[in-house]
C-alpha cells in the first residue's frame, strides 16, 4: 500500500517491515485485524493496518453499515517503540532498538542525517557486532 501524508510517501513495498501482531480468529472474524510496523529509509517509522468491519480498521459505507478498511499511519520513535515493546519478542525488539539493560538510565534521541552518514554508522556499528546505540554511546563515553 501507498499512501501519502503530510506531503511525505509511506509505501509497504519499499519500506522494512520491523514486525507484526494479529488479533483475532482470522479474516472471516469482523473483529480481526493484523499491524505491520514499518521503517523507512528515511528512518521513520508507521504502522500498517487492516481488519475486518468491527476492527479498529473499520470504515463506515453507508448508513450504519461497516466494512473492512485499511490505513497506513505515520508514528514516531516513542511510539514506534511503544507498539514495539507490545507486540514484538524481546529479541525482535532489540535488534531494532538496541539493547536494553535492566538498571541502565536511557533517552529517545532523535536526529536527522544524511543517508550516507546514517550507512557508514550502522554499517560500522555492524562491523562492530554492536548496535548503533551503543556504538553512538561508546564515541561519547
Amino acid at each position: 500500500m501507498k499512501k501519502i501524508i503530510s506531503g511525505k510517501l509511506y509505501d509497504t513495498e519499499t519500506a522494512k517491515e520491523i514486525g507484526s501482531v494479529y488479533h483475532g480468529e482470522g479474516p472471516r472474524d469482523f473483529r480481526y485485524y493484523s499491524e505491520q510496523l514499518y521503517r523507512k529509509r528515511t528512518g521513520e517509522y508507521f504502522l500498517y493496518g487492516e481488519g475486518g468491519p468491527m476492527s479498529r480498521y473499520a470504515v463506515s459505507c453507508g448508513q450504519n453499515q461497516w466494512s473492512g478498511g485499511q490505513r497506513i499511519e505515520p508514528m514516531s520513535y516513542s511510539s514506534a517503540k511503544e507498539w514495539a515493546e507490545k507486540n514484538m519478542v524481546a529479541d525482535e525488539y532489540m535488534e531494532e532498538f538496541g539493547p536494553v539493560s535492566e538498571d541502565a538510565e536511557r533517552t529517545t534521541l532523535s536526529v536527522s542525517i544524511d543517508l550516507a552518514t546514517a550507512d557508514r554508522i550502522r554499517r560500522e556499528a555492524q562491523e562492530k557486532g554492536m548496535s548503533v546505540s551503543a556504538l553512538i554511546a561508546s564515541k561519547f563515553s
